[in-house]
C-alpha cells in the first residue's frame, strides 16, 4: 500500500547522500561567488578549486617516471570528483550517483558502496592520465558513478543468470552510455570517457569481490589457475 509520508530522501543509503553532499556543497559554494559574496575574487572560485583539487593526466606520469608521490598530487585522486567545471557537470553525475547508488546501496553496505566509489574513481583517473597524458583537467563523479553503474551491472546479470536468461543484456545501459560518450567524443574530442570506462569496470570487479564469499570465491579461482 503507498505510504503518502514516506520519505524517498529517507530510502537513500547513508554513503549516497554523504556523496551527494559533497557535490552539492561547492556547488553552493560557487554560486555564492558568482553572485557577488566573498569579494572580486570570488567569481573565480571554481577555477581556483578545478587548479587545486582538479587531476591531470600528467600526474600519473610524474609519479612513474620522476617518483613524485606528494600530497598534492595523491590527494587528487579523491578531490577530483567533488568538483566540477560548469553546474550542469554536477547536476547530471549528482543525479547518476543517487539514481545508481540507491538501487546498489540495496545490496551493498557502507563500506562495500564507498570502497566502490572511491575505487572506480581512482582507477579511472589512474587509467586516464596513463593512456592519455590529456592536459585536459578530470574532474566530476562520473567515473565514480560508473563504477556504480558496473556494480549495478553485476548485480543485474546475477539476477538474470540465476532465472536462466542471456547475462549479456546487463549490459545493455553501459553500452548505451559508452556509445553517447564516444558519439560526443568524436564531435568535441572530450577523452575523459576513458576514465568513466575505467571505472565501470572497476565497480564491476569491486562488486564481484565485496559480495559475500566474493573474496573467497577470487582467491579459489586463482589457486585453480
Amino acid at each position: 500500500m503507498f505510504d503518502p509520508d514516506a520519505s524517498p530522501v529517507n530510502a537513500l543509503p547513508t554513503v549516497v547522500l554523504v556523496l551527494a553532499i559533497l557535490i552539492v556543497v561547492p556547488e553552493l559554494i560557487f554560486a555564492a561567488g558568482s553572485a557577488g559574496f566573498g569579494g572580486p575574487s570570488a567569481i573565480a572560485w571554481r577555477q581556483d578549486a578545478i587548479r587545486e583539487f582538479a587531476f591531470a593526466g600528467v600526474i600519473v606520469d610524474d609519479m612513474a617516471l620522476r617518483g613524485n608521490f606528494d600530497f598534492d598530487r595523491l590527494k587528487r585522486f579523491l578531490t577530483y570528483p567533488f568538483i566540477h567545471i560548469t553546474f550542469m557537470q554536477a547536476l547530471f553525475s549528482g543525479v547518476f550517483v543517487l539514481a545508481l547508488g540507491k538501487f546498489v546501496g540495496e545490496y551493498y553496505r557502507f563500506v562495500a558502496m564507498t570502497v566502490i566509489f572511491f575505487g572506480a574513481s581512482i582507477f579511472g583517473a589512474f587509467l586516464y592520465g596513463a593512456l592519455l597524458n590529456d592536459p585536459y583537467p578530470l574532474t566530476g563523479a562520473f567515473a565514480g558513478a560508473y563504477g556504480f553503474i558496473g556494480a549495478f551491472t553485476y548485480i543485474l546479470a546475477g539476477r538474470i543468470g540465476a532465472q536462466g536468461g542471456n547475462q549479456f543484456q546487463a549490459f545493455q545501459l553501459i553500452g548505451l552510455l559508452m556509445g553517447v560518450q564516444l558519439l560526443f567524443a568524436f564531435i568535441g574530442g572530450d577523452l575523459t570517457w576513458v576514465a568513466d570506462l575505467a571505472g565501470f569496470v572497476a565497480g564491476f570487479f569491486l562488486a564481484s569481490v565485496l559480495r559475500p564469499g566474493g573474496w573467497a570465491a577470487l582467491l579459489d579461482r586463482m589457486r585453480n589457475r
